[in-house]
C-alpha cells in the first residue's frame, strides 16, 4: 500500500541508540509540542503535563532517576536530543475541568450562557473515579492517547523515538518534584537521531500481526 501514513507507520521503529552530536531543530520542536497539545482526550479532559528536557541539567537528573532500576535505558537520557516526561492528574476534578470549559468559552466553542451545561460531560470522570477522588487509571489513559499522536507527528518529521516504560516513576516524582506539581509520570519518550552504526534495530525488517489476526469487519 502506498500512502504517506503508512509510510510514516512503516519507517518508524523504536531507537536503540542515540547519536548525540545530533539535536532536533527549534522548527521541527514547534511543531512538535503544537501537535501534542492538540492531543485528543475523552471530553476534552487534557489531564496531563509534558515535561521536555532539554538541557544538559535536566539530562543529569533524568539519568540520576535510573539509579536502581531500568538502566538499560539510562544511556538515552544524555545521547537522545531530548527527553519527554508524559504524566496525568491521578486526582481530575470538576475544578481541572473548568480550565477547559473556560477555555471554549474563550475560544467561541461554547456559548458563556451554557457554561453550566458545559459540565455534563463531567459524567464521563465521575465514572471512572473511586471515592478516594482517584482517577488515575482514566487519565493514565488519555496521556497514551497524547503518546500515540506524538509517535505519528515524529514518524512524520523524520525523528527518531524510543518509548520508555521502563522508568522508576518513584525517583522521578521525587527528582521532577517540583515540575510535576501532583502529576504522576508512568512513561518518558526519548527523541533524536538514532547512531548509524550502534542502533541495532534500525535496519530489522517490520514486524506486525497480519490484518486478518487483529481486524473484524461486521
Amino acid at each position: 500500500m502506498t500512502h504517506p501514513i503508512i509510510s510514516d507507520l512503516n519507517n518508524r521503529y523504536t531507537a536503540k541508540r542515540y547519536d548525540a552530536s545530533k539535536r532536533i531543530p527549534q522548527a521541527d520542536l514547534d511543531i512538535l509540542y503544537e501537535a501534542m497539545r492538540l492531543s485528543a482526550s475523552s471530553i476534552n479532559s487534557q489531564p496531563w503535563k509534558f515535561i521536555v528536557i532539554e538541557s544538559d541539567a535536566a539530562k543529569q537528573r533524568f539519568h540520576d532517576t535510573f539509579a536502581n532500576k531500568h538502566q538499560f535505558n539510562q544511556p538515552h537520557a544524555k545521547a537522545a536530543s531530548h527527553i519527554i516526561l508524559f504524566a496525568h492528574n491521578p486526582h481530575y476534578t470538576r475544578e481541572n475541568y473548568a480550565y477547559v470549559v473556560d477555555k471554549g468559552i474563550a475560544d467561541g466553542r461554547v456559548q458563556p450562557e451554557n457554561r453550566e451545561q458545559a459540565f455534563g460531560s463531567y459524567v464521563f470522570a465521575d465514572l471512572n473515579t473511586d471515592e478516594n477522588g482517584y482517577n488515575g487509571s482514566w487519565t493514565n489513559s488519555q496521556t497514551y492517547i497524547a503518546l500515540g499522536n506524538t509517535l505519528h507527528t515524529l514518524a512524520r518529521l523524520g525523528i527518531d523515538s524510543t518509548t520508555m516504560e521502563g522508568i522508576d516513576r518513584e525517583l522521578i516524582g521525587e527528582i521532577f518534584k517540583e515540575e510535576l506539581d501532583g502529576y504522576v509520570c508512568n512513561i518518558a519518550l526519548a527523541i533524536g537521531y538514532h547512531h548509524a552504526d550502534e542502533d541495532y534495530n534500525a535496519n530489522l525488517p517490520k514486524s506486525r500481526l497480519a490484518k486478518e489476526v487483529v481486524l473484524t469487519v461486521l
